[in-house]
């Protein structure tokens, strides 16, 4: 009942008429009350109206004395959503020594191979992978610094064209960059990562720089700590050199600055909201660039640009210093050129931290080459017959020949967009001081479908309602753990069929990489879906199909 008077409480709020002489919540009226009640669709009888008034008008007395005790945007709920409910369990695969490369970032003798040469052409060295250009490092044959300055004189350039930089750290990065080489010379190598230069998308918080969420009102806003994903891409020896796009507060590719563009086709935005990572990763700006995702932040901006990256299980990395949109369903994951460079980003970035609660310890080893005959991947046939579907048919015939054997599956059958209002209420209460004090206003954004608008009327979520689509939640991730019990992986468009949404809010991991090409030049994706936590196994299946293929070589 108090929920239901909560969400009532709001709706009079938005009910009353906006004018000087708006009544009082002490003078609330029945028919206040009832008007209220057919903005969250329901009615009410005369004497129930009567009796709710008095409750009403308490709650919001409360909510004014709530109201004065700022939280931080970071505070989670006390609440939590973990896609391991009852009756779900992981079981994640880790490769055997004796059909793969696994690579450890302490273990320096597998890591990298050994007859790379320093190309002549400095676009090979840009677009290298991580392997090709710890192989140069390692060796001393390309310096840390050497390595840092020249993506960052490309970055400077290709900036001007994608905008996809918010702040540059290159004072961070030299004198990091610096130390690394001094480290090498000392006879210390970090592993793989070492002096690998890296984008954050803004929303990472990194000590002694603006964290501005791509939002006017956060413009100068500076963070005082590193995100746990820079402390530990620290370690592993990779340098920040700048702080990258997003979409304000996480919507698109439209910040205050400007829309971060393509760099297959710089008139068209290169999708969001991790739109910075994405472009500059495309272009070569960075080696590769930590994003996040809640509805397709990473696989969006992802197949726009062609880039190969991972989104990991919810719950697999830390979320501490990053930007709160959906506690219970913020990821962080690498976008890369690869998998393979996914799948090394990805070992030294997962794990708990002690900061972050809904992070659990699950194992985890990089694959190399995986003979994947045999492996039972599903599909839907409906997403390969459509038009956008089609396209993507010669994957299925690709991974046949690869061995893998294709089974027809049926996803749940759960009313999955109508629950994303969960993700609404969640956004709403991580930014409801701007709300409460006008400084949405200041988003660039002012339409239905941004922000602004969505804060508000997710103010008008009755609290029941949000938990029935918590519980309706908890039936989807049991039916979806069901499905994939009998594969390994799903392989799919995209976008095909709502797999995105529903993916997002059961936590299930994703690797998305290039497929193939428009006729206009601009790339397209394929997405491949994994068991929870078995991101060794997704990015094995994933990374064979891509090194068949030569679609990730291509640069715009």
């Amino acid at each position: 009942m108090l929920a239901l008077l909560s969400a009532l409480s709001l709706a009079i709020l938005a009910a009353m008429p906006v004018q000087d002489d708006t009544p009082t919540p002490s003078t609330l009226t029945p028919e206040q009350l009832a008007t209220a009640g057919r903005v969250i669709g329901l009615s009410f009888s005369d004497e129930e109206l009567k009796l709710m008034l008095p409750g009403v008008i308490e709650n919001l007395g409360s909510y004014a004395v709530l109201r004065q005790r700022e939280l931080d945007n970071g505070m989670p709920p006390a609440l939590g959503f973990t896609p391991l409910l009852p009756g779900i369990t992981a079981d994640p695969w880790l490769p055997e020594r004796g059909e793969t490369h696994v690579l450890t970032l302490a273990d320096d003798a597998r890591a990298v191979p050994t007859d790379v040469r320093l190309p002549t052409d400095i676009k090979d060295l840009l677009f290298a992978d991580i392997p090709t250009l710890s192989a140069l490092i390692r060796s001393r044959t390309l310096s840390c610094r050497a390595l840092v300055e020249a993506h960052l004189s490309r970055l400077r350039a290709v900036n001007e064209v994608l905008h996809c930089v918010i702040t540059f750290t290159e004072e961070r990065a030299l004198a990091q960059a610096d130390a690394l080489d001094a480290e090498l010379e000392a006879g210390h190598w970090r592993g793989p990562l070492h002096g690998i230069p890296w984008g954050a998308k803004d929303l990472l918080a990194a000590k002694g720089y603006r964290t501005t969420w791509g939002a006017k009102p956060f413009e100068h806003q500076v963070i005082d700590l590193d995100a746990t994903v820079v402390q530990r891409l620290d370690a592993a020896g990779a340098v920040l050199i700048a702080k990258l796009s997003l979409g304000a507060l996480a919507w698109g590719d439209v910040w205050f600055g400007e829309t971060t563009r393509n760099p297959w086709n710089p008139t068209q935005g290169s999708s969001g909201s991790s739109a910075g990572p994405a472009s500059a990763c495309a272009a070569g700006g960075v080696v590769f660039a930590i994003g996040s995702e809640t509805l397709g932040s990473i696989m969006s901006p992802s197949e726009r640009c062609g880039n190969s990256s991972l989104r990991p299980t919810f719950g697999r990395v830390s979320r501490h210093g990053a930007m709160a949109l959906s506690w219970s369903m913020d990821k962080l994951g690498p976008l890369c050129r690869s998998l393979g460079d996914a799948a090394l980003v990805l070992e030294a970035i997962i794990g708990p931290d002690g900061k972050d609660a809904s992070v659990v310890s699950q194992p985890y080893a990089v694959p190399g080459d995986v003979d994947v005959t045999g492996w039972r991947v599903g599909y839907v046939a409906a997403h390969f017959e459509d038009q956008r579907g089609e396209r993507s048919q010669p994957v299925l015939d690709q991974l046949t020949g690869l061995g893998v054997e294709l089974v027809p599956i049926e996803l749940p059958d759960h009313p999955v967009s109508e629950m994303l209002f969960v993700l609404s209420a969640e956004a709403a209460a991580a930014f409801d001081p701007i709300t409460l004090d006008g400084r949405d206003d200041q988003l660039v954004r002012q339409i239905e479908q941004a922000w602004p608008n969505v804060f508000r009327t997710s103010r008008l979520i009755p609290a029941v309602e949000y938990l029935q689509a918590m519980r309706l939640r908890t039936l989807l991730c049991r039916d979806m753990h069901a499905v994939m019990q009998d594969v390994v992986a799903i392989v799919h468009p995209t976008y095909a069929g709502g797999i995105l949404s529903l993916t997002n809010l059961t936590g299930h991991p994703a690797a998305i990489a290039p497929a193939g090409f428009r006729d206009n030049g601009t790339p397209f994706g394929i997405t491949f879906t994994g068991r929870l936590y078995d991101e060794a196994r997704l990015l094995a299946l994933s990374g064979a199909w891509q090194r068949s293929t030569e679609h990730h070589k291509r640069r715009p």
